[in-house]
């Protein structure tokens, strides 16, 4: 780690010697207008990881955990204020708010810059300023994309040391180019009032102040890797999206990749990290994980198919209710070298969350910092707490999770939480189609988010919050991808959610969803059989494998069932997302929506 305290030292030898003029330009007016005590440039070693940890604890900033129990593992609280993403703080800043569009915040470019310099002039005072270069994506990729970050949180410039590929390989990645994303950050004083997460895609920048909080602050995920990224893709003819990637390889040794994209609270992380049942592993049946949040995807110009990338190099996970029952693979990834925020610690150094263990602890320190004991009726862990932990550290990763040529995807699946009207699972007639179901995409609201059950809102491709561009010539940016494809990717959608009149889920999930993508494996490799309905291609009951399932019949029956009725609703409950696109909607969409309309 190579200290400087001054301006003059920052154009001196202290400098790493690979950082171009660009970058140093760059970090030089940032050190003006921030004034940082002092400049870490970090180099992504191992030694510089452990200081940064140890100052850290000295800090304040992080607590050590028991090493014996989980070795390289600390504990963040953030600020009570600042514990989730900010979206109505979180900006497309451009010339005009025609590029942002209808569903993005937006500030005009000069007024961004003008309001974002007085919060920024002086912030750093009595701090220090991380320069941390990182790269998104396997070195060498094609897709793969620089950044560097000035941060005074010594928690974000530990965390991104995991999330990303961070240190010197950013220079070399570099060399002398231009084509860097420029991530300015700062805790400021934490004040909601004084929040803000601008995005400037015409100059590939973001500008973050006032949170701590990962999805704020840990400016290469979702600020680089979808926002500016999915700007850039539509200029590029390539695709950021939220969506995980696994791969399933069948007994005989076939490979198959498909990428997916749920909302959150639809089962995203256990789907990447899916446990087979029993029968199936014991087959010979294998799932392993490419990326469990982002996907960037091209289409390889030799053979004309789409491949994917994991932009990312941990997991920024959500904890509660995970457990060695619903997803044993994140646990082991949690298990050592990883940093926690929010969640509740124990007497012993060890850490806890709702649904961790079968009975609560007797007494802990909740993740406020005050004593906590079951009757307290408060929660030990914020329901939104998290783990951030090395893609290495997964036992299931997939031995292309670093390769730079990406992998061939097969199919696309979309899922939402319903209880109602959707079913298990369909396969869009075609591409075109396909994208009209993603547009589509809804989930049911819970009482915890919102005081009102089952209300669904649209998300479409649930990219909603993350498109960096007008929500128009982002589905039009899809639709066009089709131009490009010899033999594109299968669409489906499922719903693991769907209830019967009392409440009771129709479907396990879980691990037991490998019944349902093993359907859709053998749909992409042209085997399995499929009837058409209104919705799109369905299996039959006999097509989706309950053998050693304790489920009737029935019961898959009725998750499969569609009645004409409650899509002829469902129709007009999009009239939300297409109200919303106004006179912008492109003219596939209305034709597919006119196709679904015939067929009813």
């Amino acid at each position: 780690m190579t200290t400087m305290t001054s301006q003059t030292r920052i154009a001196s030898r202290a400098v790493p010697a690979a950082a171009n003029h660009h970058v140093q330009q760059w970090v030089q007016d940032c050190v003006r207008l921030c004034k940082p005590d002092q400049v870490v440039w970090c180099d992504g070693s191992l030694e510089e990881r452990q200081e940064l940890l140890r100052r850290g604890v000295r800090e304040g900033t992080l607590i050590e955990l028991n090493q014996q129990k989980l070795p390289g593992c600390y504990l963040h609280r953030s600020n009570p204020n600042d514990v989730a993403r900010s979206e109505q703080l979180t900006f497309i800043c451009t010339p005009s708010q025609e590029l942002a569009g209808p569903t993005n915040n937006w500030i005009e470019t000069r007024a961004a810059y003008a309001k974002l310099r007085e919060l920024f002039d002086g912030c750093m005072k009595g701090r220090t300023m991380y320069v941390v270069p990182f790269v998104m994506g396997p070195i060498g990729s094609p897709l793969a994309k620089v950044g560097v970050q000035l941060t005074d949180s010594i928690y974000v410039a530990s965390s991104m040391g995991i999330m990303t590929r961070m240190g010197d390989v950013a220079w070399r990645q570099l060399a002398d180019g231009d084509e860097f994303t420029r991530c300015l950050h700062s805790l400021g004083d934490v004040n909601p009032e004084r929040r803000y997460i601008c995005h400037f895609p015409l100059d590939n920048a973001v500008w973050s102040f006032g949170s701590g909080y990962g999805g704020n602050a840990l400016l290469g995920k979702k600020s680089l890797a979808l926002r500016i990224a999915s700007f850039l893709g539509w200029e590029q003819g390539w695709m950021a999206e939220h969506m995980l990637i696994l791969g399933a390889t069948a007994p005989d040794g076939e490979k198959t990749y498909v990428a997916a994209a749920f909302p959150s609270s639809s089962g995203k992380t256990n789907f990447a990290m899916m446990i087979p049942p029993q029968k199936y592993r014991d087959e010979g049946w294998k799932i392993t994980t490419v990326g469990d949040d982002i996907a960037w995807m091209w289409v390889d110009p030799k053979t004309e198919k789409l491949r994917a990338i994991n932009p990312e190099n941990g997991y920024f996970g959500v904890v509660p209710g995970t457990n060695w029952q619903t997803n044993p693979n994140a646990m082991q990834s949690m298990s050592h070298d990883t940093i926690y925020t929010n969640v509740a610690l124990l007497e012993d150094g060890d850490v806890w969350w709702e649904g961790k263990t079968p009975q609560p602890p007797s007494h802990c320190i909740d993740w406020t910092g005050q004593q906590w004991t079951p009757d307290c009726g408060r929660k030990a862990a914020h329901p939104n707490s998290r783990f951030t932990s090395p893609m290495s550290n997964n036992p299931a990763l997939d031995p292309s999770a670093d390769d730079p040529e990406g992998v061939p995807i097969s199919a696309i699946i979309f899922g939402g939480r319903r209880s109602k009207t959707i079913p298990l699972v369909f396969q869009a007639f075609n591409w075109m189609h396909g994208v009209y179901v993603g547009a589509t995409l809804g989930s049911e609201t819970t009482a915890a988010a919102t005081g009102q059950v089952g209300v669904v809102r649209r998300d479409p491709m649930a990219m909603l919050p993350f498109i960096g561009y007008n929500v128009r010539d982002y589905l039009v940016h899809w639709f066009r991808m089709r131009r490009r494809m010899a033999d594109c990717p299968r669409v489906f959608h499922v719903n693991w959610f769907r209830q019967d009149d009392n409440g009771r889920f129709l479907w396990p999930g879980f691990g037991e969803n490998m019944r349902v993508l093993r359907w859709i494996i053998d749909r992409c490799n042209g085997r399995a059989y499929a009837v058409e309905k209104t919705l799109g291609w369905m299996p039959r009951i006999q097509d989706i494998d309950i053998e050693g399932l304790d489920i009737a019949p029935a019961d898959v029956e009725a998750a499969q069932a569609v009645d004409n009725d409650a899509v002829k609703l469902e129709l007009l409950s999009q009239e939300e997302l297409f109200l919303k696109l106004a006179g912008d909607l492109p003219k596939e969409m209305i034709f597919q929506r006119e196709l679904l309309i015939s067929r009813l």
